[in-house]
């Protein structure tokens, strides 16, 4: 729609309008005082749908059903959108099994909702020196117990407090082999 507002009865202005009603569906393309007449002998207005279209689409009903209308619709759409969030864990390289079995778990959860998950193992002091094929097998294990099937949104990086890897849903799976 070109403009917020919707046009109702005399402020319509182009000169013809493809018409609908509730009843009898399309009624055709009329002008633009026939389908004001039309709708004043039924007791109801005259509603610019489609000002976009050629000829403009509108719709006789009444006005405050159409708004109510409108606004279950937009209520309806808003309920449906859902926000990805990106939600954190963070394990230590001398993190025990249990410990990253519960954080697995937890970031299964995570994916199961819908949200990206990221990773960070955190090396503190002198272990942020240690060999980068070490570490990345310490993070593997921690990523080898998320039971929800996932992909690697951004792999695994270096920054300044250890590594960090994101991971996300993996909406088509790939089947398992027999």
């Amino acid at each position: 729609m070109s403009t917020n507002r919707i046009r109702i009865n005399n402020e319509i202005r182009a000169q013809e309008l493809r018409v609908i009603d509730d009843e009898e569906g399309n009624l055709g393309v009329l002008s633009t005082a026939e389908a004001l007449k039309l709708a004043e002998e039924r007791g109801v207005d005259l509603i610019e749908i489609s000002p976009d279209a050629v000829p403009p689409v509108a719709k006789i009903m009444d006005f405050g059903k159409f708004q109510y209308i409108q606004s279950r619709k937009a209520k309806e759409a808003r309920a449906k959108v859902h926000t990805t969030e990106t939600k954190s864990l963070q394990v230590k390289i001398g993190t025990g099994e249990h410990d990253l079995e519960m954080k697995a778990k937890k970031a299964s959860e995570f994916l199961k909702d819908g949200h990206r998950v990221k990773i960070n193992l955190f090396l503190p002091g002198r272990s942020k020196y240690l060999d980068p094929k070490f570490l990345h097998e310490r993070l593997e294990r921690m990523l080898r117990l998320i039971s929800e099937d996932f992909k690697i949104a951004d792999p695994a990086q270096k920054g300044p407090k250890g590594i960090t890897v994101v991971i996300e849903r993996d909406k088509n799976p790939k089947p398992a082999h027999q």
